[in-house]
């Protein structure tokens, strides 16, 4: 649990990070005025999507790197994160290259038409976009390191150009005068520096550089496995966020307050898995089978603790987090109706995220889509739509998100007691 702890940590402030600058950036930018308030939302939610890209082809990487360093092959392992890098820039690219040609309409739609708001937003993201290939390179350099158990390298990449990113943000908004456009430069900058950190990692290991099509290509069938997961959840959160809107704007505002702690939570215990994507790939590597077992059983513990103390937390945090819904009394009563779900699914959600790890790890990507699948098309999208078509409200959408839950513990323990999960040697 040492070794858990040594690897989650570091991972859990460098998933930290990127939040916190979100909030020093809406911080500032907030004092402009409400229009580029709201061009950065938009600009942000855009730019989102290539994060998400990112955690992506990172999952994947640490796994395969893990592997590859649990049996003896460091400079094999380092080379997976070369071949992702190369994979990262080709995607940064294409993201930078889409993002530059659609700014202006994807603004417009997501602004409701023309107008400041959707103007502040495409001048943002036009600059913003330019930091998608060292935020990629970033999340493939994160996620060969994680593999070869270094976590405390891009724990010092990310602190170091988020501190940048969050001292210049306010210089060049203000004083220089650059107002929305410098929080796009001080965005892009912490990018790029965060980038080009990782690249002088990878080349001060004095491994080739050089692109292998083959293992690239390996690398994007595991990302089309996690791409698909992660389309089933995004599926998933937006239907709930569909549903409940339906219910009224007080229902819609309760569950935002919510969902947004729930990815919070979520975001904690996410350190908890990386660790044990590292350790436990490590040991499939070594081929050292009882002791990934092992490590599967002692982190799917400590999941199920950790989820216990935010069930605790998030029941007392009802009382704490009453200023957060303003003067409207509704909105705390929709609010009440969702949280005892939240209690009650936070000590099976440990499990599951802790549980996702492992499988991770172990490379078992094609049963992780399958049963996300299965889940949400089998229990969380039908529950919430029968949960409007019966006019069940704010507890029948997380009465859904709690039966996803549960259906993803009762396959991932089902598949946690078998054989197949646990494949020896250095490539799945």
């Amino acid at each position: 649990m040492r070794r858990v702890a040594a690897l989650a940590l570091p991972a859990l402030v460098v998933l930290a990070a990127e939040p916190l600058y979100v909030l020093v950036d809406t911080a500032v930018v907030g004092h402009l005025g409400r229009t580029q308030l709201a061009g950065l939302a938009i600009g942000g939610s855009v730019m989102s999507f290539a994060v998400w890209l990112g955690t992506v082809l990172a999952y994947g990487t640490t796994g395969r790197a893990a592997r590859r360093f649990g049996a003896g092959q460091r400079t094999e392992a380092v080379e997976e994160g070369v071949q992702a890098s190369w994979l990262a820039l080709a995607g940064g690219v294409t993201i930078l290259l889409v993002l530059e040609a659609a700014a202006g309409p994807l603004t417009r739609a997501l602004a409701g038409g023309a107008g400041d708001v959707a103007s502040n937003a495409e001048g943002w993201l036009r600059i913003a976009a330019l930091g998608a290939p060292g935020l990629m390179l970033g999340t493939a350099g994160n996620g060969w390191m994680r593999g070869v158990q270094d976590t405390r390298r891009p724990l010092y990449y990310v602190l170091a150009a988020n501190a940048l990113s969050a001292a210049l943000c306010p210089l060049l908004v203000y004083p220089a005068g650059l107002g929305l456009t410098g929080s796009a430069v001080a965005n892009v900058t912490a990018q790029t520096v965060v980038g080009l950190l990782f690249v002088r990692a990878l080349a001060s290991e004095r491994v080739p550089l050089r692109p292998h099509l083959a293992v690239i290509g390996r690398q994007l069938a595991l990302g089309r496995d996690l791409l698909l997961r992660g389309a089933a959840f995004q599926a998933c959160f937006l239907s709930a966020s569909a549903v409940a809107a339906r219910f009224g704007d007080a229902a819609l505002a309760a569950h935002q307050i919510a969902i947004q702690l729930f990815f919070f939570t979520a975001l904690a215990l996410d350190a908890l898995a990386i660790a044990a994507q590292s350790l436990v790939g490590a040991a499939l590597g070594g081929e050292r089978v009882a002791e990934a077992r092992h490590l599967a059983r002692r982190i799917t513990l400590a999941g199920l603790v950790a989820g216990v103390a935010f069930a605790v937390l998030v029941a007392a945090a009802l009382l704490a987090v009453r200023p957060w819904f303003g003067a409207d009394p509704e909105v705390y009563a929709q609010a009440r109706h969702a949280w005892w779900f939240f209690v009650a699914m936070m000590p099976a959600a440990g499990v599951v995220f802790a549980l996702d790890g492992v499988f991770l790890g172990a490379g078992d990507v094609g049963y992780l889509r399958n049963l996300t699948l299965v889940s949400a098309l089998g229990g969380f999208l039908p529950g919430i739509w029968l949960a409007y078509l019966f006019g069940a409200g704010l507890r029948g959408v997380w009465a859904a998100l709690t039966l996803f839950i549960a259906l993803r513990l009762a396959g991932l323990l089902w598949r946690l007691a078998g054989d197949r999960w646990a494949v020896a040697g250095a490539v799945r």
